[in-house]
């Protein structure tokens, strides 16, 4: 078996799409930052549907570059053949959502990054490795990036791999339109007709809307212009057709569209159609490449086109292979599919970044405990929490699974020092102590101050709440709960809720997975849950069953500490992780309590502190370690 399913080759991008819906994109006044371009978009794609998936193309050296790197290598796609180019910057679209008929957008790719691809990228050994390599049709219209195209089409057949082409014409990348008119998908020219004949006898599967197949067909009447990229190539030859969906012709076109193969379509609302196209080869390929027959595969191609026309933005809005599943087994509910809360909660939850399959989580996110303390003022505390960041650094030491909660009125300098470190970091948005819960002032009475927050950090929310709690309460701490949740979903945030009913009144086996279910009746489903140790195994497992019942895609769940002193936790910690969806701890005053008191007496130096805490959590870290490996040998 070959390592890879699929290589794409072409252009990517950095797409800026605009928020506001219904404007022009002169009226924009904030954009979405997403990846792009149909090679980048397919790879991704096709990623998510669970083919093993890279892409050659070229970025700069500069944020943008890394930013698609980063992105692509979050998305599962090998980035072996993503060039930074030291001399070229990477290529940006600006893009709108006018109405269901315009999505005006501006290609900045003057002598763009992935435009410097030459032969020479192109290497055999990476190209062997593929079942398939897919072309866009933009990368023909150089001579240096056709050549490079063509070379790794001939290598792909050389060494037995399938090649594909999406047509993708652009008319103003082919010079044949000006830099105003991106959003024009056809305008004739023999010339480019021409370019493009020269290299469709390299491709066994030709993809491409009707306008796109009038340029390779060189007319205007569809079905000539299929019968003349026939003439060329004995390619499979998939027509797009909009609402109407797709066909396919393995042999000889016939006189109409409609004698093709055909897949079924969905009755969905077009709200951008932006990306569509590559949302719909990402699913052809899926079934192309696992020997489904055509109907089938345009099955799976019309649906992922469906996700892309109902959502904002490209890759953003293609399905994971569990919600393609979903969808076509249950079929479609309302046709915005983007407003289908069941539908969006797959979508959100199996497309989510990152393993954490394990979190060992340092939480200094303390304020009220520390503001106690004796010698402590607002700079003391910066700096201490900063100590606590180092201590962090230094027991993850680079290595995956470890993560800090910290806050941002305390720990402002640690929590943004943190960013790109490559821990897990959740912030605090209650304000400490509260009930019925109240959230931090600067999140604002809209809780706009979360779309200043970087996406990759979690919203934490701690909520002091027991099931007898009074109906005036539950009232309060629910709607609180709830905008908070929706404001983290709307800004791509994910959500930690943490629930502490021990601290309001007795508690027993069912008390957490009772509060548990309150909160997912409402619909809210965090990511994470921070629970309670609890002193039983049916506690453990009542409050696990009522999570995987609403949500099987959760992320997990980290046990707190409350302070407890080590002997204790590692009590708690053995009971905890017999349960699988516990991914892990979040322990604070057991780790820098002491250090805290005094460090801020002035009684110990910065490097003993360090010292003191990072010992600390290396031991829990090891108690945690071995709790899980003798649960899993138990198991």
């Amino acid at each position: 078996m070959k390592p890879l399913d699929l290589i794409t080759i072409g252009r990517s991008s950095v797409d800026l799409y605009g928020d506001q819906i219904g404007g022009r994109l002169e009226d924009m006044g904030s954009f979405s930052k997403y990846i792009g371009g149909s090679p980048t978009n397919i790879a991704c794609g096709t990623a998510r549907l669970g083919l093993r998936s890279a892409v050659i193309t070229g970025v700069g050296d500069e944020h943008m570059g890394r930013f698609i790197r980063e992105q692509l290598v979050r998305e599962g796609v090998d980035v072996r053949g993503v060039k930074t180019d030291p001399e070229r910057l990477t290529a940006l679209v600006l893009l709108g959502i006018r109405d269901e008929d315009s999505f005006p957008l501006i290609f900045y790719r003057e002598n763009c990054a992935d435009m410097g691809l030459t032969e020479e990228d192109i290497d055999e050994s990476f190209i062997a490795e593929a079942r398939a390599v897919l072309a866009t049709g933009t990368h023909l219209s150089h001579p240096q990036t056709r050549a490079a195209v063509i070379r790794a089409l001939e290598l792909a057949r050389k060494h037995g791999a399938q090649t594909a082409l999406d047509i993708d014409y652009r008319p103003n990348l082919w010079g044949v339109a000006g830099h105003g008119e991106g959003e024009s998908r056809f305008v004739e020219s023999a010339e480019v007709t021409a370019q493009l004949q020269a290299t469709l006898h390299l491709f066994d599967l030709i993809v491409g809307t009707e306008e796109e197949f009038h340029i390779a067909g060189g007319s205007t009447d569809t079905i000539a212009a299929l019968c003349a990229v026939r003439q060329v190539s004995g390619a499979t030859l998939v027509c797009k057709r909009g609402a109407v969906g797709a066909v396919a012709f393995e042999g000889r076109v016939p006189d109409s569209l409609d004698d093709g193969q055909t897949g079924p379509g969905f009755p969905i609302e077009v709200f951008n159609v932006l990306g569509a196209g590559d949302g719909f080869f990402s699913g052809l390929m899926k079934g192309w490449l696992d020997g489904e027959d055509w109907p089938r595969a345009l099955e799976y191609a019309n649906a992922c086109g469906a996700f892309a026309v109902s959502r904002h933005g490209c890759t953003p809005a293609y399905p994971s292979l569990a919600e393609l599943e979903f969808f076509l087994d249950r079929g479609v509910v309302r046709p915005d599919l983007r407003n289908d809360a069941e539908l969006e909660q797959i979508h959100w939850a199996t497309n989510r970044a990152g393993d954490w399959s394990s979190v060992k989580t340092f939480a200094f996110d303390h304020r009220l405990q520390l503001e106690e303390m004796p010698g402590y003022s607002r700079k003391q505390g910066g700096a201490f929490k900063e100590l606590c960041l180092e201590a962090a650094l230094k027991v993850a030491a680079g290595k995956p699974g470890y993560g800090i909660l910290c806050d941002d009125r305390i720990g402002r300098p640690a929590l943004h020092a943190a960013m790109g470190s490559g821990l897990w970091i959740g912030r605090p948005t209650e304000f400490p102590g509260s009930r019925p819960l109240e959230l931090e002032p600067e999140l604002g009475v809209d809780l706009g101050g979360l779309s200043e927050w970087p996406r990759d950090q979690v919203v934490k929310c701690l909520c002091f709440c027991h099931p007898d709690d009074n109906v005036a309460t539950w009232t309060a701490q629910e709607d609180t709960v709830l905008r908070l949740f929706s404001a983290a979903r709307r800004n791509g945030l994910e959500f930690l809720l943490e629930v502490i009913p021990s601290k309001v009144a007795p508690v027993d086996d069912m008390t957490t997975a009772h509060l548990i279910q309150r909160f997912y009746d409402l619909g809210i489903s965090p990511d994470w849950w921070k629970l309670e140790p609890f002193r039983t195994e049916a506690a453990w497992q009542n409050a696990v069953d009522a999570i995987t019942r609403n949500d099987p895609n959760t992320r997990g769940i980290v046990v707190l500490g409350l302070d407890a002193p080590e002997d204790e936790l590692a009590e708690s910690f053995a009971l905890a992780a017999k349960q699988p969806l516990v991914k892990g701890f979040a322990v604070g005053r057991t780790i820098f309590g002491d250090a805290a008191r005094a460090w801020l007496k002035g009684e110990m130096s910065d490097d003993e502190a360090v010292r003191q805490m990072a010992d600390r959590y290396a031991a829990l870290c090891a108690i945690w370690d071995k709790a899980r490996a003798a649960a899993k040998e138990a198991a």
